[in-house]
């Protein structure tokens, strides 16, 4: 990441992070110490209730924004960030994007392309999966973003399956091993169900709602990357929210039989022109990076893959070059939004605090002459700014993660093929570390107006 959310996370990964915990417990039990003091701060505060609450709320708001901003970019970060074990290499066509392959060539691919005796041989039953995108609209006159459907097309058994030795579940495909007990247990018998009976296929939930669509229902896609290839579906059911919310996936069988029907009866010049362009990419699970190198290394010397040409990537590189189309965004929102929003942050309680100040000159000089010491009077200051922005920004961190997560299910906005994002665990430690941090940024300069106060210039105006 490079950046200031990396070192964040660094160290606030979770909510229940211990770090986090005795932080706040260090903050909690220093303010019970200097009690005092304390009390004094907050009744300053309660001088001028609406200052106080409309800077906490600007705190609050700003927090809200920069978690939502962190988020998403965490979460890329992680999609993008390469791994030491458990890869997933992308095989696609080297040339051309979108990458169409022949499917002829999944059956050596899906092995890693041994050739050799001592070559790497990835196991095809469970750790690669074949990929083809199918897409149309459920009205061929009104191609509104509403009918457009977007499908992929793979093997069931690769989205999930259950391991009767191991009793567990497995899966080819990202953040499925997220969803819950039950859900997987759902998932894996609607894949039964497609295997069985192709035509069916499961539908992210909130794509089902643009489509106006139940489970159980049928409906026809005139197809717009496969022309001519028109296909009847039927709801069987949902696939678990999170990156998937706007896809669907079907059986590839389908496609293929369909493909093979319209082909049927037909001259060789007469095939449809998708007929040996219908594998998009394949995906190759491998233990370590040593292993993704091997295969790399099969694959891109086999003479078999040359009409077209094929490339391997760790899954993170092919994220990335994905992700490419969306870098200004990225950039954007990392290195101008949330430096302008921190900026703004520290202005807003400078300001604040500044006002208070300059009404509290007199209060400043009578604390002077009680005894208080320049730097007292500067702590109790900056006591103050720190009192509006960690509170601000804990409760505005803690009720993002709990809306966004808990309650809406997760933030509808589609970047890439990432339909939802969710909120970090470490959002409530943001919110105390940023509005921590710009609290204490804003109000220095006051602050340090306040101790420089001189006794005698202010009993002198008084007077």
């Amino acid at each position: 990441m490079n950046s200031i959310d990396e070192v964040l996370l660094r160290f606030t990964s979770d909510w229940r992070n211990p770090v986090g915990i005795a932080a706040l417990a260090l903050v909690l039990f220093v303010a019970i110490l200097y009690w005092e003091q304390t009390r004094f701060m907050l009744k300053s505060l309660r001088r001028n209730v609406l200052r106080s609450v409309l800077t906490g709320m600007a705190t609050f708001i700003l927090v809200l924004v920069i978690t939502l901003v962190w988020s998403i970019l965490a979460f890329l970060d992680r999609q993008t960030a390469a791994k030491s074990e458990n890869l997933k290499a992308i095989i696609t066509e080297k040339y051309q994007l979108p990458s169409q392959m022949p499917i002829s060539y999944a059956t050596s691919l899906a092995e890693g392309a041994p050739r050799n005796a001592g070559d790497y041989r990835v196991n095809p039953a469970k750790d690669s999966m074949l990929w083809a995108f199918y897409g149309g609209t459920l009205d061929p006159n009104k191609k509104t973003r509403e009918n457009i459907i977007f499908f992929f097309a793979m093997e069931p058994s690769k989205i999930i399956s259950y391991d009767n030795r191991t009793k567990k579940y497995s899966s080819m495909m990202d953040d499925i091993d997220q969803a819950t007990d039950e859900e997987k247990r759902l998932l894996n018998d609607a894949c039964r169900e497609m295997e069985k009976y192709p035509y069916k296929v499961l539908v992210g939930p909130t794509r089902l709602a643009q489509m106006n669509k139940r489970v159980g229902e049928r409906f026809k896609v005139t197809s717009l990357n496969y022309k001519e290839i028109d296909l009847e579906f039927e709801i069987l059911g949902e696939i678990p929210g999170g990156r998937y919310e706007l896809s669907a996936a079907m059986n590839y069988q389908y496609l293929q039989d369909a493909i093979e029907s319209y082909n049927k009866g037909k001259s060789k010049d007469k095939q449809h022109a998708m007929t040996e362009r219908t594998l998009a990419l394949m995906w190759v699970r491998v233990p370590d990076m040593d292993a993704f190198e091997r295969v790399a290394q099969q694959i891109s010397s086999s003479p078999e893959y040359t009409t077209p040409a094929v490339k391997c990537d760790t899954a993170s590189s092919g994220i990335a070059s994905f992700l490419d189309a969306y870098k200004d965004l990225l950039f954007g929102m990392r290195w101008l939004l949330v430096p302008a929003i921190l900026v703004t942050m520290s202005l807003v309680i400078a300001n604040a605090i500044s006002i208070s100040v300059r009404e509290r000159r007199v209060e400043m000089a009578v604390l002077k002459v009680l005894g208080f010491s320049p730097n007292q009077i500067l702590s109790l200051v900056l006591g103050e700014a720190l009192l509006i922005g960690c509170t601000s920004g804990l409760i505005s961190g803690w009720l993002t993660y709990f809306l966004i997560n808990d309650l809406v299910g997760g933030l509808a906005l589609p970047i890439a093929f990432f339909g939802k994002f969710f909120i970090s665990d470490a959002a409530p430690w943001w919110g105390l570390s940023i509005g921590a941090a710009t609290a204490l940024a804003g109000s220095v300069l006051p602050a340090w107006s306040a101790r420089s106060v001189k006794v005698s210039e202010v009993f002198s105006k008084v007077a």
